[in-house]
């Protein structure tokens, strides 16, 4: 952790990609410290931080929350995300990954998070009885490496998911393969990765105008139910999209919001992947739950007395920073004891 948020590195950060603010007394490495220790939960809040490191910091508690509240989205980002590359070439060193979840296509599992609401309100929401809520972010997971590799944060808790589409295509390479939930079943984003040359596996939304141009026939089946697929188009932009495989997964067992069966876009091409193996490609998507869901039980990425967006999504990014460094040290252990044995029996509480 020391060398990975090494003084150097976080300082040279900040300067690359830092807009508005600058250091003046506080340096940006010194406040990462200090909130590493919020976010690891060695102190319960920002302000009991701040009394260990008083004199170190050498700075007074609002020159602090200043700071703090004025980091821009662009330097909370870029701490994952050059962290992440740099965690991603330590594990390549190690081995790498023996078994690929599919050979030749690097994986980018595509979530939303939207931060708790704040318990500390600004002074202009504090008439209303509702709780604000501080930030909300898109994460891209490489479950290959278990690393989150990229992170989209938004001020605007309450927008839409969707208006973030356009950064996360910016990233996009040719060869990756995007898997995501319904909530990014649109025409652009579909038509964006299809324009990166990337391929998609992507859960059905309903709103998706689309054209049936095979009939739903059954191919197999998995333990949660029966395959079936067929071939479609969708119209984006004027243009068509074809050799669109849906995959239709009919459930034995609803699923606990009553859904009887699960509807799969794909641009994989059979011979690289059968219906079979989409629904099951489909299921790596909770690799990106389980992080969030680590994340909420062993870090402190949400804290409720943030409540200042900047301050709230930078500290989530740190938390996602942390949770790479554990992920680190689970494949280290991994690479000596075995992954399965280490993914079985280590508890991910005590580890971190």
């Amino acid at each position: 952790m020391e060398r990975i948020l090494s003084h150097e590195q976080m300082d040279s950060i900040f300067e690359k990609n830092a807009q508005s603010q600058y250091t003046r007394e506080l340096l940006f490495s010194r406040l990462v410290d200090m909130m590493s220790l919020v976010v690891c939960g060695i102190y319960p809040s920002v302000n009991a931080a701040y009394r260990h490191k008083a004199t170190e910091l050498n700075v007074s508690r609002t020159a602090v929350y200043q700071k703090l509240s004025g980091i821009e989205l662009a330097v909370s980002a870029a701490v994952l995300k050059e962290t992440s590359a740099e965690m991603a070439t330590l594990i390549e060193l190690m081995g790498g990954v023996p078994h690929p979840i599919l050979s030749g296509y690097p994986i980018r599992i595509l979530d939303g998070n939207c931060l708790a609401p704040t318990d500390h309100r600004l002074k202009v929401l504090r008439p209303h009885a509702a709780a604000a809520l501080p930030g909300k972010s898109l994460v891209v997971l490489d479950p290959d490496l278990r690393l989150a590799i990229n992170v989209f944060p938004c001020l605007d808790g309450y927008t839409s998911e969707r208006a973030l589409f356009e950064q996360v295509l910016q990233t996009v390479k040719s060869g990756e393969l995007w898997i995501a939930d319904r909530n990014m079943c649109t025409q652009g984003f579909l038509f964006g990765l299809h324009q990166a040359s990337a391929h998609f596996l992507v859960r059905e939304h309903k709103t998706l105008p689309q054209k049936a141009l095979t009939p739903l026939s059954e191919v197999g089946q998995v333990e949660t139910g029966t395959v079936f697929e067929q071939r479609i188009s969708i119209t984006p932009r004027g243009e068509y999209l074809e050799k669109i495989r849906r995959v239709v997964l009919h459930l034995h067992k609803p699923t606990r919001d009553g859904e009887s069966e699960i509807a799969i876009l794909t641009s994989l091409p059979t011979e690289v992947v059968s219906a079979v193996q989409v629904a099951e490609l489909y299921r790596k998507r909770w690799t990106i739950e389980t992080l969030f869901h680590i994340l909420e039980k062993n870090f402190a990425g949400e804290i409720p007395s943030l409540g200042h967006p900047k301050a709230a999504l930078f500290c989530f990014c740190l938390a996602l920073v942390a949770y790479n460094i554990l992920a680190v040290i689970r494949r280290t252990l991994g690479s000596v004891h075995g992954v399965g044995k280490i993914e079985s029996s280590l508890s991910e509480f005590y580890e971190s």
